[in-house]
């Protein structure tokens, strides 16, 4: 009984680690995020001119502030080998000849007393493992952070509905303000500390992931 107990437990634990699994739109970690209204002095000049939000010929207008919109260009590529083997052999004798005796050769019962002992012991492992990923497209975030060295914390989130579920992208980071191209473009690969995911959800998704009971089968609570 206490058996059955302490399964049906590891099972719900499972159960509900594949349920908290699920990925939702509008997650407030990559909610969009708009710049604060400053309050501005008003004063009477007669004239159109703000200087506030005034740009001249010189001036930066790529993003630097909180709120402001930047396009990543992804381009992750990844690949990755490894193979390993290991051979090991250990070969034993031990005889032990006749023991002889004044009269003759010891005996029990009979027998000659001797002893042969023969061990062979052969090891052979190998392993071969190889991944490659890959991932190109576009995404806009957000500058929701600017550190006090200048850098911009980046944030978003890209949902795409299909015909069988939808795929998002989302993507964290921190960049500098002079890898940002004049566009406001700047690739992944210069983004520090990035954190990019990409799935899918819906009846295409689930087709390509186990069911929550093989996965408590699979996994490293199930002691068999």
């Amino acid at each position: 009984m206490y058996k059955l107990i302490v399964l049906a437990g590891c099972v719900a634990m499972a159960g509900c680690a594949s349920v908290n699994n699920t990925v939702v739109p509008d997650d407030p970690a990559y909610a969009p995020v708009y710049p604060e209204d400053v309050a501005v002095e008003s004063r009477i000049t007669g004239s159109l001119f703000t200087e506030d939000r005034a740009n001249n010929l010189y001036s930066d207008k790529k993003a630097h502030r909180v709120g402001d919109i930047i396009v990543v260009t992804l381009a992750e590529s990844t690949q990755a080998s490894k193979s390993a083997s290991n051979e090991l052999a250990k070969d034993k004798t031990l005889n032990l000849n006749q023991i002889t005796v004044p009269g003759g050769v010891a005996t029990i019962g009979g027998n000659p007393i001797e002893l042969g002992l023969s061990q062979d012991s052969d090891f052979s492992g190998e392993a071969d493992a190889a991944q490659s990923n890959s991932l190109a497209g576009n995404i806009s975030v957000n500058v929701v952070q600017v550190l006090a060295n200048g850098n911009l914390i980046i944030s978003g989130e890209k949902w795409l509905m299909l015909n069988n579920g939808n795929e998002y992208i989302r993507l964290t980071g921190i960049i500098r303000p002079e890898d940002v191209a004049p566009d406001n473009s700047i690739m992944s690969l210069r983004i520090a500390n990035a954190r990019i995911q990409y799935g899918g959800t819906g009846d295409f998704a689930n087709t390509t992931e186990q069911g929550w009971l093989s996965q408590f089968f699979n996994s490293q609570v199930w002691p068999f």
